[in-house]
Parts: structure tokens; C-alpha cells; sequence
């Protein structure tokens, strides 16, 4: 018997990877990566409707009628079981077909139940302000942060998006698209927890704290760098390893002249700092700096040393250049660079320099300009400063050195490696009488303009400000 599709329809298939095998005792093992189950012995022609959705998107109308094609009315209810015990495991996709073909695609992002055929969009819906959008091989992608699922979409069915972003009625076209296309797309939205939940008198994500409290952008991240099961090959699976080489441990040296720094007599001064407990204690972020006494040359150089030297060099078991450096650093990768940016240092002329941590020196990157200014002023309205710091340290991260290894959660590690990096610079200028504060933000388009360097291949991810204490500080906080 043929079936006659009726368009647009909603098809179902079988995400990519799954394999169907037929086992000794007549049941049907199916198998997607770590995931498996095991369905009871099925008729030769619902195995071969099953059989046909690893390999096309096949119409949920056809499906049924050719399991009625024979004459087998109890088997319409046993393919019913079947499909919804592919829904329960993640094994199944969902499309939007037309003549043309698939506009639209539900694609499981993690193994578990989904909302699947049930999913249906309420009478007025509007996209999640967390929805997020991008193209990806000709398609949009739409996802939601700690979402399952995400939903594929050709450009001649993009236009539902943009009516989306405002409370709208799926009882009339949307986009552009007649009635039935366009609420079938927006079905797999809603099959997908891409939809706002509440309605136009109660918008949840607006009312309800837990909502409200996140910025799309933050929650993107915390979702992307903590969502285990949402990331194929998440953590050190190296996703750009056989496209690009690993970046070096040390950067290339920078053309300008150079500054040698002096090196602290570690015993000497292991002898003369306070106890770790009293440093501890006495740690606190202070902003005023003594402009009659600035920081000297070798009191940099000191905070620079214990802090964020490299000590050594050495290569990991998979090739890559890897180092030790005071602070700790995930896969030992030490990504992070700093810049001191200097107004007011006994021995130093104002600019911006870059740490050569390796040589214990400093490389001469740019005269105060324009940009290094707005720099410093950012730094002083940031650290709520009277007067200009003596010293801004920008940590940069070399980010190539990160995310040749790490998958999803790579710029999350760069944050933490700035979070102990700043605790460590805190420590030593406290045990050293230092004037140490770590700002809450700063601008990486000013740094690149300053810099030199590209802001997608090195940009400044952190700043502290340093000087010698004024003696009004109050102890700072």
C-alpha cells in the first residue's frame, strides 16, 4: 500500500550513530554510543518501518500507515510503544518536511527523555530571552542554555525568529508561513524548551527571580562550561589538535627594548616575611598609593617573581609545552601573561610592558598614548581611586593554549586560572607591604588597541591595581 505524504508533515528518524541489530532470542538491541536498549521481538514489517528511520525522515502519518498496510491494528499501538520508548532514551529526532524537504530539525542534545510528540506550542508563545541563535553549515541553530535539545532551521522558515521575539498568536501564520508550517516549527520550540514559559500577563522569566537574575550571556557560559552532558567531548578531548599546532609555553619575545629585573634571594626572604596565617589576615584590597614613595623597579620585580614567574618548562605526555609557575594552572598550560602598565615606578618609565616570565625581564610594548590612558582610567574609576595607580597589572590570556586542549568549558578555566593568579598576587603583596587591588572588570578592545594584539588570539581577561600603600590608607578592605 503507498502512502501519499501530505505537506508540510512531521517526520521522525533516528539520531545519527544509532545502529539496529537483531539479537538471538529475537529482540531488537538499539545502540547509540553509550546507550542502548533492548525492545521486545517486533513483526517483520514494524522492524522494517524502524530500520527505515535510520537512514530518512519518514512522515509520523506514513510510519502508521504502513504498519496498518498489514492489516495489524494491535501492531499500530506496539509501533506506538516503540517510538515512545525512542522518545524516553534521546534516540529520536524530529523534522518539519516540506517538497523540498527537511526546514526544520529537533536534534537531541543528551541521551534521556524529551518532550518528543507530546510537545505541543500554547496559543501565544514567544521565544526565551535565553534562546540563543547562530548559523552553522547554511542552518540556524537555536538553543537554550542547560537546554536537551536545540532546532535546526533553513533560511525559508527563519522568519518564525523574529515574530517569536514578542508575545505572538500560533493560531495564524507566523513568519510568513501558512498555518500548519509554521506551527509545526514552532512545536519543535516547544519540544526543544525554547519557549518562554508563562504567557503575555505573566512572563516568568521576567517576574521570577531565578530568572531574572541572569543575563543571556552568563548563563550561556555557566551552562556551557558546567554542562557535562550537553558538550560532545567535553573537558581535554584537544578539539583543534590535527587542524593547529599547540602554542608554545613562552610567547615570542616583543621587539621594544628590555628591562632585566632583579631577582629576590628567596631564603632571605622566606626568613623576612610575616607568618602565612598573618598574611592571611592582614590581606586587603587597597587603593591609595603613596605618590612621594612609588613602587621601585626591584619592588615589581619582587611581586612578579613570587607570583607569576616560570620556573620551568617541560612537554606532557601529549606534546604540548607545558610549565610551572607559582600559581596553579589546569593542565598546566599557563595561558595567562601580564602587563604592567606603569605611570609612576622608581626605575621604570611609564607604559605598558609585558612580564617575561621566563627570563625574568620586562619588554618594553608601548609608550602612554591615548590608549594606554584610558587604560589607567579605567583602572582608577574601577578600583575607586583618587589619583592614578602606579601600576596596573593586565592579565591577558593567551587563549589558543587553552582551547587547543579543552572543549566547552576552556574560557571557563581561564577565569579560574585569573581567580588564583589574583589571590596569589594579593598574598605577596601583602607579606611584602604592598598596595594591592584586584578591579572587577575591565575593556578588552582598549587593551587590543594599546596592545598591538589580536583580540580574539590574546586579550586581557583580568586587572589589578598595585602600589606602595599611602599612610591615610586605613587598611583597605
Amino acid at each position: 500500500m503507498e502512502t501519499l505524504t501530505v505537506y508540510p508533515a512531521r517526520a521522525i528518524r533516528l539520531r545519527d550513530g544509532v545502529s539496529i541489530a537483531a539479537g538471538q532470542d529475537g529482540r531488537t538491541a538499539i545502540a547509540c554510543g553509550d546507550t542502548s536498549m533492548r525492545l521486545p521481538a517486533l513483526p517483520l514489517h514494524i522492524r522494517a518501518v524502524l530500520e527505515s528511520l535510520a537512514c530518512r525522515d519518514l512522515p509520523e502519518a506514513d510510519a502508521q500507515q504502513q504498519v496498518l498496510a498489514a492489516g495489524d491494528m494491535p501492531g499500530l499501538l506496539q509501533w506506538h510503544a516503540v517510538v515512545t520508548r525512542l522518545d524516553t532514551v534521546g534516540l529520536l529526532e524530529r523534522s518539519v518536511l516540506t517538497e523540498d524537504g527537511p526546514v526544520a530539525r529537533l536534534r537531541q542534545a543528551v541521551f534521556g527523555p524529551g518532550q518528543g510528540s507530546a510537545a505541543r506550542a500554547p496559543a501565544v508563545a514567544k521565544l526565551s530571552r535565553f534562546t540563543v541563535v547562530h548559523a552553522a553549515d547554511g542552518k540556524l541553530v537555536a538553543e537554550r542554555p542547560g537546554g536537551q535539545a536545540s532546532v535546526e532551521l533553513e533560511p525559508a522558515v527563519a522568519g518564525v525568529l523574529a515574530e517569536l521575539a514578542r508575545w505572538t498568536s500560533v493560531a495564524e501564520g507566523v513568519g510568513g508561513l501558512c498555518i500548519q508550517l509554521s506551527r509545526a516549527v514552532i512545536d519543535l520550540f516547544a519540544g526543544a524548551g525554547l519557549l518562554a514559559p508563562g504567557g503575555p500577563d505573566d512572563d516568568e522569566e521576567s517576574s521570577d527571580a531565578s530568572f531574572a537574575q541572569w543575563h543571556p550571556a552568563d548563563l550561556w557560559l555557566h551552562a556551557r562550561s558546567r554542562g557535562t552532558r550537553l558538550i560532545k567531548g567535553y573537558g581535554g578531548s584537544y578539539p583543534l589538535a590535527g587542524r593547529f599546532p599547540p602554542l608554545p609555553a613562552i610567547p615570542a619575545a616583543q621587539p621594544g627594548p628590555r628591562i632585566e629585573l632583579p631577582r629576590p634571594d628567596l631564603e632571605v626572604t622566606a626568613q623576612a616575611d610575616p607568618a602565612f596565617t598573618e598574611v592571611l589576615e592582614r590581606r586587603r584590597s587597597i587603593r591609595e598609593h603613596d605618590a612621594t614613595e612609588p613602587i621601585t623597579l626591584a619592588q615589581l620585580g619582587e611581586l612578579l617573581y613570587r607570583s607569576a614567574r616560570i620556573r620551568r618548562v617541560f612537554t606532557s605526555g601529549d606534546g604540548q609545552e607545558v610549565a610551572d609557575r607559582p600559581y596553579p594552572s589546569g593542565g598546566a598550560l599557563h595561558e595567562l601573561e601580564i602587563y604592567p602598565l606603569i605611570t609612576q615606578c622608581r626605575g621604570a618609565q611609564p607604559g605598558l610592558w609585558h612580564y617575561a616570565a621566563a627570563d625574568h625581564q620586562l619588554e618594553h610594548v608601548a609608550d602612554p598614548s591615548q590608549a594606554t590612558n584610558a587604560l589607567v582610567a579605567a583602572a582608577r574609576a574601577a578600583g575607586i581611586m583618587v589619583t592614578n595607580p602606579q601600576v596596573v597589572l593586565i592579565v591577558a590570556a593567551r587563549f589558543g593554549r587553552v582551547m587547543w586542549k579543552y572543549d566547552a568549558m576552556g574560557y571557563s578555566l581561564v577565569l579560574k586560572h585569573v581567580g588564583v593568579l589574583y589571590q596569589t598576587i594579593y598574598l605577596v603583596g601583602t607579606a611584602m607591604g604592598l598596595a594591592v587591588c584586584g578591579l572587577g572588570g575591565g575593556d578588552a578592545s582598549d587593551f587590543a588597541v594599546a596592545s598591538g594584539l589580536g583580540y580574539h588570539t590574546e586579550g586581557s581577561v583580568g586587572e589589578l591595581v598595585v602600589g606602595t600603600p599611602a599612610r591615610d590608607s586605613g587598611g583597605g578592605r
